[in-house]
């Protein structure tokens, strides 16, 4: 048996992995394949990859401890998981036609630009991964817009990238790696008129983190507009990362396309224990306003204390910072994870940025103590 990986060996390798030696972590805004083997015991705040820390709702943990006994069965075969679909549409107030499952929101994110695949991509940059390098994996030309100066999508450049050849535009919002947001008029706006060219895919992964009316999701529009699709996930606000579960909203045409193509076998990709859980989180709204404030709360005082070091950090609309290191010299991310805080950096245009996710407050509090210690401005 392989032995496990003790805190200095795990300290070695995402030392190796994040100064791209070993096994690289991933750019920021890609929180897939990033090593994490470690344990409570190693001390270690991890603050990389977005996850909720307060983990699942009450209402899921018992829905799963109630199904064990059937987790030998295949899902179709369990009577009580077949409503799942038609409650995240009733959710959504749109048809159970309209709406495709999958192991995550990652899932259909790396699927889209295989069914989308005659044409170029238009997109922010940086912007959530996996799509844009799926396409470029592909070998799909990439039209990649930079945000604004307050780190925002562009949308009016990205307007104006999209061309006769487009297939397919994305927008991530609020945005990965960013956390900024943009207005729901504007980016309704920038949909209708968008998605008269091309298919727009909009990310809501982190849109229950917004207040209302920032909130509203595009959802509303595909009936008028059915080259909008809208993908979401489980993994944010209901703390399922590791559970898998998302969905795709579209038009009752695409969504049967995508169903018939490319996403034939991911609505199987989810284990019966994930599905009940997702139908139980969705009842238990409790958790979810708990798991909102307390990020809320965490975010706020991140955001300050950074503020109060000097570092002009981006205002954050989601559960994680985005913020400059100027002329930090040397690799913030690996003199940090020797610190025990596991984060991200990377440049973007010639400048240097990190990304911490928003953990419990206790986290936040260790993760500024050590910024402290370790930023020279």
């Amino acid at each position: 048996m392989q032995a496990p990986i003790n805190r200095r060996n795990w300290l070695k390798y995402s030392s190796l992995a994040a100064i791209g030696l070993g096994v690289r972590v991933p750019t920021m805004g890609n929180e897939e394949g990033v090593l994490k083997s470690y344990g409570a015991a190693s001390g270690l705040v991890n603050l990389s990859s977005n996850e909720n820390p307060y983990g699942i709702a009450p209402l899921a943990k018992e829905a799963i401890m109630n199904l064990l006994g059937e987790a030998n069965r295949y899902q179709y075969n369990i009577a009580s998981l077949q409503t799942l679909k038609k409650e995240i549409a009733d959710l959504h107030k749109v048809d159970v036609k309209q709406v495709l499952l999958t192991p995550g929101s990652g899932e259909a994110l790396g699927l889209l630009p295989r069914h989308f695949s005659k044409g170029n991509l238009v997109t922010a940059f940086p912007t959530f991964g996996i799509l844009p390098t799926t396409a470029k994996k592909m070998g799909t030309k990439v039209i990649e817009v930079p945000l604004t100066a307050d780190k925002k999508h562009d949308l009016g450049a990205m307007l104006a990238a999209i061309n006769s050849e487009t297939a397919l535009v994305y927008v991530c919002n609020p945005a990965n790696p960013s956390s900024t947001m943009l207005k729901p008029d504007a980016l309704k706006s920038f949909c209708i008129e968008a998605s008269k060219k091309a298919v727009v895919v909009i990310d809501e992964a982190y849109i229950d983190f917004l207040e209302a009316p920032d909130n509203e999701s595009m959802v509303g529009l595909i009936d008028k507009n059915p080259n909008i699709i809208v993908v979401n996930t489980f993994s944010k606000v209901h703390a399922m990362a590791g559970l898998r579960v998302g969905f795709v909203i579209g038009n009752p045409t695409y969504i049967k396309a995508l169903e018939d193509n490319y996403f034939a076998r991911a609505q199987f990709g989810m284990s019966v224990l994930s599905m009940t859980a997702a139908q139980a989180s969705m009842k238990d709204k409790a958790h979810q306003k708990m798991s909102i404030a307390k990020n809320e709360i965490a975010r706020t005082y991140g955001y300050n204390e950074l503020k109060k070091l000097g570092i002009n950090c981006i205002p954050s609309y989601t559960n994680f910072l985005f913020f400059p290191l100027g002329n930090y010299a040397g690799n913030f991310a690996e003199d940090m994870l020797k610190k025990n805080i596991f984060l991200r950096s990377d440049t973007y245009y010639g400048e240097k940025w990190a990304r911490a996710s928003v953990g419990t407050l206790e986290e936040m509090q260790q993760f500024i103590s050590v910024m402290k210690e370790t930023w020279k401005g």
